[in-house]
């Protein structure tokens, strides 16, 4: 029987996952399943995960399969599996609080196994939520990448799939946090070199995930960084213009203009935090920090003039 325990995600096939969980002191007033990152883990959601706890919303993260604590930490555990786990789990916290609000929150690649897992892309069961918060997804499909890094993935892949690399040289900023980057590197959690075939699954997932925005049909909360330098505007704006027309209308969009990709840690991550604790306890309302204001313009500035292949 699938269930949580104090400290585990004992998903459908027996596998023991590391589960994390910050609770509101009385009754819940909403409740999150949060899926973490690309090599991060649930500890991700300490800091969200304790100032949601305050406004009465309780949350919970798992590392998932091939994460964190996981077992077979550095491999790929397959779509099919991450999402039938997100669904596995927002079972358990249905029954575990049947009148409260569920909403499956997917961070960077969190993001992208939970519209997998919406869609039933992947055939497994899809999870009964009352919405969806995507900070960062990571919708970077092959269809908006570069020829180069497509090709050498699929080289890469077939010649030397067990081979690590590290993100060293990219340049690449993933938040204006730097003391939080930091304590990332010491952690032995974080994954610091990944497989060739590992890139090539994420690769896979960002694609099943960028192909399934026409099908989603959920209330929707997606926040995006201006200066994310991880997942790049076109794809995310691709993403959103997407999505079919009634589903889009009703998405509350949020752009940070300060904004990097990890949002929930950046400097202005409490802002970030502010807002999904808002959209859970008043989805109709604005959103405190004004992200939201002129986030539609943003997000499809230029959303109506990509062609993705995907209808």
């Amino acid at each position: 029987m699938p269930r949580f325990t104090e400290t585990s995600f004992v998903t459908a096939d027996g596998q023991v996952l590391p589960l994390r969980k910050w609770l509101p002191k009385g009754e819940a007033k909403g409740v999150v399943l949060a899926l973490h990152g690309f090599n991060d883990y649930s500890n991700a959601f300490e800091s969200p995960g304790e100032a949601w706890a305050e406004h009465g919303i309780a949350t919970y993260a798992y590392d998932q399969r091939g994460f964190g604590a996981a077992p077979e930490q550095g491999l790929w555990p397959g779509r099919a599996a991450l999402a039938a786990d997100a669904a596995t789990a927002a079972h358990i916290l249905r029954r575990l609080y049947p009148q409260v609000p569920l909403y499956l929150l997917g961070d960077s690649m969190g993001g992208a196994v939970a519209v997998v897992a919406l869609t039933g892309e992947s055939g497994a069961p899809v999870p009964a939520v009352d919405g969806v918060i995507l900070t960062a997804p990571a919708v970077w499909g092959r269809a908006t990448m570069d020829l180069l890094p497509r090709v050498a993935l699929w080289v890469g892949v077939r010649v030397m799939p067990g081979l690590t690399v590290t993100g060293r040289g990219l340049e690449k900023k993933p938040s204006d946090n730097i003391a939080m980057l930091r304590a990332l590197s010491r952690d032995p959690l974080v994954i610091k070199e990944t497989r060739v075939d590992t890139i090539y699954g994420l690769v896979d997932l960002m694609d099943a995930a960028l192909a399934s925005a026409p099908r989603l049909d959920v209330p929707l909360l997606i926040m995006y960084g201006a200066k994310d330098e991880i997942v790049p505007k076109t794809p995310i704006r691709g993403f959103v213009a997407s999505l079919p027309p009634d589903c889009r209308r009703r998405a509350r969009l949020a752009w940070y203009e300060d904004g990097y990709h990890m949002l929930l840690r950046d400097l202005e991550g409490p802002l970030v935090i502010a807002d999904v604790t808002s959209w859970v306890l008043a989805p109709a309302a604005p959103l405190p920090s004004g992200a939201d204001r002129a986030a539609a313009q943003a997000f499809l500035r230029t959303g109506s003039q990509i062609s993705l292949g995907l209808h």
